[in-house]
């Protein structure tokens, strides 16, 4: 029941009705089971892995010499992909976020080939290129005498190009979302193109590069395709956590478990880092 005061001075309206309940609508039987299933499919493969994880002897595992080496590369070479996407990817998104040019759409479209690209292809794409007998790398090796494949640095070059298209297309969607009339008021008070985007840009579109930057670290770390062809898979050069894994699976399953279980943990602290942004109810 409402009750309001007839118009005046100091009028007040009064509700002392009850409050309307948000009714939630009852979820069909043909979409709970599949549902349902779907959960059961996704999750129970990971319950089995921290059912049969050798929790006992779980330390004893990660400290191993071969587990440690494979950890330690994996962390390095995953920041320094990550670091190689954000030099070259955010100056890339803006590109593509910023500006006209024709083919726009064909570069877009190329850049996020890497994201349903096999990525054993990528590895023998990158041989082809990269390699001593490559397109570029036969006259890097005449020239400098850099041989790339089967390095350390081919690591990161193969986790950098599965990477960064994460990067870019998360920096790409914050700066179309981002009001450009910033950039634009700065520009009219004298600013550079390049001042604004370093001074005004940046700031504004920081949370996308935070993200973008997570979730190319994560997709870095677990790369296995493209670094197993185009980098090999030597124990203390280029043997990366991905890559222990499945070498330990055919001579010591448990130290396979032990590497699942710090990747799996590594998922889960990234989509904790990301809740607010992906995982936020509304």
């Amino acid at each position: 029941m409402t009750k309001v005061d007839e118009p005046g001075a100091g009028a007040v309206a009064v509700t002392d009705g009850p409050r309307r309940r948000r009714v939630r609508p009852a979820v069909p039987l043909p979409l709970l089971l599949p549902g349902a299933v779907a959960l059961v499919f996704l999750l129970l493969p990971l319950l089995a892995l921290l059912l049969r994880a050798p929790w006992g002897s779980l330390p004893s595992l990660l400290t191993s010499t071969e587990v440690w080496q494979a950890l330690q590369l994996s962390l390095l070479s995953a920041t320094a992909a990550t670091g190689v996407s954000l030099v070259l990817g955010v100056p890339l998104a803006w590109l593509l976020a910023r500006t006209e040019f024709p083919g726009r759409g064909l570069v877009r479209a190329l850049v996020t080939l890497p994201l349903v690209l096999p990525p054993v292809v990528g590895g023998v794409a990158l041989l082809l290129a990269l390699g001593r007998n490559g397109v570029v790398g036969q006259w890097l090796d005449a020239w400098f005498g850099i041989t790339l494949p089967f390095t350390t640095t081919a690591v990161v070059i193969a986790e950098s190009f599965v990477a960064m298209p994460f990067l870019v297309i998360s920096v790409e969607g914050t700066l179309r979302a981002a009001d450009p009339r910033f950039e634009e008021a700065a520009a009219t008070l004298g600013a550079s193109r390049f001042t604004a985007f370093r001074r005004v840009t940046l700031p504004l579109i920081a949370p996308g590069i935070a993200a973008g930057s997570v979730l190319a670290w994560a997709r870095a770390l677990g790369e296995f395709g493209a670094t197993i062809t185009f980098a090999g898979n030597f124990p203390g050069r280029t043997q990366t956590m991905p890559l222990a894994v499945y070498l330990a699976l055919q001579n010591d399953p448990d130290a396979a478990i032990a590497l699942s279980l710090v990747l799996l943990a590594v998922s889960i602290a990234v989509l904790a880092g990301l809740r607010d942004r992906w995982m936020t109810a509304s």
